[in-house]
């Protein structure tokens, strides 16, 4: 953030590169002292940050109409298979939620809808995120990855996931998504782990290096906070079964670990809606049993669909099923509770008690385990 600020502030000479490549030289020659190294380390980064946003800033007149060009393809082309799936037979409702699910194309949603979805605590499913791009991963996995081209096929997938990326507009939550599966791409091939709060801190730092505004926009804020929480909360969730329980219980291992990633990325962006959208979906976890499932199916029969545009009816189907049992869960008593509006101050407090319930919680359970089931 402070190479970011004084990028931004202040115009730098090639200079500071030398100093840059310097200060990370002298960073590997102090291995032996630690603390030296560290700090040492954060200068490096604070003078990458601020010789990036330089360059960017330098280089912005060149580099705008390469940018353009690039959105004017991938948004044509996007156009042409928006105008697939409408060809198919997909029209009004279904049309909408397929386009905004699978392409980004949030245009044609109707008011009603967003209002359904939002009541329910699904809106998620309606702008791209991780869990899209982890459906379009697996599949992509299925596919290609072999043993013996397992470098080849996962620079195969990671282009792939890119050049989707590049096709639904680059959103935050998408580019947050993508980073991530390119960090955990590289680390699978080093055999190293994979999802943690570090890999998360390092794609929000990359994000913010090409883009500082964007940590003031909402789906930066959500989509990070999500993926947070999940990554702190969900351990402490699956700690309430043994493993060999849940190794030998496939269902309850399912169930479970919806229940889990559902309650936990909830603790992490429900403050966020709250503060800008006064609302909390009381029915959520209710709402994530039913649209996971059918996100998931509804991706891969769109993908079908392009291919194979008789198969139309399903994708119709399935879309109105979804639409109808979540209008029905709109109109349960209390599904969602309004006019909440929390000011920032109250907000920033709600995720200190999380955080303070997270820290007990962690230590309770690593002092004394609870499990469930110990069969």
């Amino acid at each position: 953030m402070a190479g970011i600020v004084l990028g931004h502030e202040l115009h730098l000479s090639m200079v500071w590169l030398w100093l840059l490549v310097a200060v990370v030289g002298v960073a590997c020659l102090l291995w032996k002292w630690r603390h030296l190294q560290t700090i040492t380390i954060m200068v490096g980064v604070v003078l990458f940050g601020a010789l990036l946003m330089n360059v960017n800033g330098h280089s912005s007149d060149d580099s705008d109409s390469m940018t353009s060009r690039s959105r004017n393809f991938f948004f044509s082309q996007r156009e042409v298979l928006l105008q697939r799936f409408a060809d198919a037979g997909l029209s009004d409702d279904q049309y909408a939620i397929v386009a905004a699910m699978v392409l980004g194309d949030k245009s044609a949603l109707s008011r009603d809808i967003k209002n359904t979805y939002s009541m329910t605590g699904a809106s998620h499913v309606l702008a791209l995120s991780g869990l899209h791009l982890g459906i379009i991963y697996a599949l992509l996995s299925l596919l290609v990855v072999g043993r013996r081209w397992q470098l080849f096929s996962q620079i195969l997938i990671i282009l792939s996931i890119w050049a989707f990326v590049f096709l639904v507009g680059m959103p935050t939550s998408v580019v947050r998504a993508a980073v991530m599966l390119t960090v955990y791409a590289l680390l699978a091939l080093g055999h190293r782990p994979k999802m943690s709060v570090n890999t998360l801190a390092f794609t929000a730092v990359v994000m913010l290096l090409f883009q500082p505004s964007a940590l003031f926009t909402i789906s930066f804020q959500m989509s990070f906070m999500a993926v947070l929480s999940i990554l702190l909360f969900v351990p402490l969730f699956e700690a309430v079964f043994t493993p060999e329980y849940l190794m030998t219980h496939r269902w309850v291992k399912w169930l479970w670990g919806m229940v889990a990633v559902s309650c936990a990325a909830q603790i992490g962006v429900a403050p966020l809606i709250a503060y800008y959208f006064g609302r909390f979906s009381v029915w959520f976890l209710l709402t994530n049993f039913i649209v996971i499932p059918a996100a998931t199916l509804i991706l891969y029969l769109s993908l079908l669909v392009l291919v194979i545009p008789q198969l139309a009816f399903l994708l119709v189907y399935v879309v109105g099923g979804l639409n109808s049992t979540l209008t029905k869960i709109a109109q349960l008593p209390g599904a969602s509770i309004e006019g909440l509006h929390p000011t920032l101050t109250q907000t920033v407090l709600i995720y200190v008690v999380i955080l303070a319930l997270y820290v007990l919680l962690r230590l309770r359970l690593s002092r004394h385990p609870l499990r469930l089931s110990r069969r």
